[in-house]
Formats: structure tokens, sequence, C-alpha cells
């Protein structure tokens, strides 16, 4: 226990690049042991975050943006009910569970609220090399404990990249943001031939082709289910496979988003339009988007490689 601790508390002892995702395996209770610590008024540590990456961002940012966008496009459909939509990013949540209480962060969640009330209606993860089984187990909790209509998850693993360091030096910051420029539209070109990587200049790696791209769907369990447990996905979708898109089956409501997983029922079932498909994901759409991502997250790793002026 007293190992286990030790790693919790000392696991970070750098800057943390948004290239980063730290997981620690630990028990229950070194977990509260180490909140304990950290809501202590005579604690003295440091919180570290790292931000996410452009891809992640990108992404998690996308999905909900395109289902609403589509939302809004339904005909028949009153302006003052589509109001009620909004977008958060990268908020935390706590809520009381069988282990007290718990803090979690979302990515990205669609809301809809009705006078002074909001109600989470769609959750959304993205991982991006990170394990299947926390993208699950984050995606769950969001399904369980709040109730939300629906879950999506987007797993994202990245192939190996040119490990050796790459540093680059110019005399000033001007040349310095001309030359990253001049890159950035030589990683665009070579995108337009690789939409999904490898994306290398003088040979190095700054963006590995991608291995794959999994798209989830989640829904709330059944009585039986403990609500604890991580959910099975509804329905599950590789889009992308060893550089290649193979979403070829994914339909664009990705088989079950519909009109009342982003309006509560009892505002679009007078309508009668609660069951209309939400149509979001088409393949233009999605190599778009994630090919914006991968070129934010190789030009980013580029700038973190400058360095301004002689060496000393």
């Amino acid at each position: 226990m007293e190992r286990e601790r030790e790693e919790l508390m000392n696991v970070v002892r750098r800057p943390v690049s948004p290239d980063t995702r730290i997981e620690v395996p630990v028990s229950w209770e070194v977990y509260e042991e180490v909140q304990d610590i950290l809501e202590s008024d005579d604690a003295n540590v440091a919180i570290v975050v790292a931000p996410p990456s452009g891809l992640h961002s990108v992404m998690a940012g996308e999905l909900v943006s395109r289902i609403t966008h589509e939302v809004m496009r339904v005909q028949g459909l009153d302006a003052a009910l589509t109001d009620g939509l909004s977008i958060r990013s990268e908020s935390t949540s706590t809520m009381p569970t069988r282990h007290g209480l718990t803090t979690r962060a979302w990515d990205t969640a669609l809301f809809y609220t009705e006078g002074d009330r909001s109600t989470i209606m769609i959750a959304v993860e993205v991982g991006v090399s990170q394990s299947y089984r926390s993208l699950r187990a984050a995606i769950s909790w969001w399904v369980c404990e709040f109730g939300c209509r629906l879950g999506l998850a987007m797993s994202i693993h990245e192939g190996p990249r040119q490990n050796r360091r790459s540093t680059r030096r110019y005399d000033s910051t001007e040349e310095a943001r001309a030359a990253v420029a001049e890159l950035e539209h030589e990683l665009r070109n070579q995108r337009a031939l690789f939409p999904y990587g490898p994306l290398v200049i003088d040979g190095v790696t700054w963006f590995g082709q991608v291995r794959n791209v999994v798209l989830e769907t989640y829904r709330p369990p059944g009585d039986d289910i403990p609500h604890e447990a991580p959910l099975e996905p509804t329905n599950s979708f590789t889009i992308v496979s060893e550089g290649e898109f193979v979403g070829d089956s994914v339909t664009p409501n990705v088989r079950e988003v519909v009109l009342r997983d982003c309006i509560p029922d009892h505002i679009v079932g007078i309508h009668g339009i609660e069951a209309m498909p939400v149509n979001f994901f088409h393949r233009e759409w999605f190599e778009k988007e994630f090919g914006n991502g991968m070129i934010e997250n190789a030009v980013n790793r580029i700038r973190r490689n400058i360095r301004i002026g002689q060496a000393g």
C-alpha cells in the first residue's frame, strides 16, 4: 500500500505535454487516502493538468457540434425548442457513489436547458492512445451516474513515431513562425496523399500512421445491471484500420441516434418526431475534421521542438 501511495503521489516530476496520459492502478483505499491529502488545507501538493491534444479536442468537440447542427436542421422543429441545446466541454462534476463523492471530467457533452434546469443528454469521451478499459470506464460512469440518454466513445490509436530528438533553431520568432507555416503546408500536402498518416518531414515522423479508430455507443443499463460495472457498447464501429478508412458500414445515425437523445421526450413527443434519426456521421465530415486534428497535433509537436537564438 505504501508503494501504491508513493506512485500515485509522485507520478509526475516533469512538465506534461498534451500527448501524455497517466494511469496509475491503485486500490480504492489508496485513492481515498490521496484524495484526503489533496483536500487538506495543510497539503503541499501541486496539481498537474495536461491539456488535451489537438486531435482529442477537435474530435470531441466536432462530434457534439455535428449532432447539434443536424438537430437544428430537422424540419418541423420550432427554433424555440432547439434554443435549449448547449455544448459544454472539459468540465467536471461530482456525484455520490458507493465509494463516496467522486469527481470526474468529461470531454464534451450535449445539454438541454429548460428554465433554470439543465439535463445532460449525450456525453462524449475521446481517447487518443488511451487504454480501451479506461475509456470504457469513463463513458460508463457518465451514462450510469448521470442517466444521460446516450454515451459516445471514440478510441484513436496512433502508430509509432520517430523518437529521436529533432530540435529546430531559428534566429528570431518571426523566422520560426514562417518556418512553421511552411512545414504545416508540407504536412497538409502529405495528408492529401495519406489521409491517416504517417506525416514525415526530413526523416522525422510528426504524426504516426493511424492504427485504428473505433466509435461506440452506450446506453443506460437495466435495473438488473450494477451501475458501477463497465457497460457493454450497444454498437461498435471500426472507422479506420491500419491507415485505411473501413467505415463504410457506419450509418449516418450510427444505427441508433434519434431526436429524443438530444431533446427530452415531453418536448419532442408532442410533435411526433422523437424517433427521427439524427444523421450526423458522414465520411467527408469525419475525414476533414480528423485530418485537421492530425495536422494540429503534428504542428504542436514541431513547435515544442523549436528554439530561438543560438545554442548556449
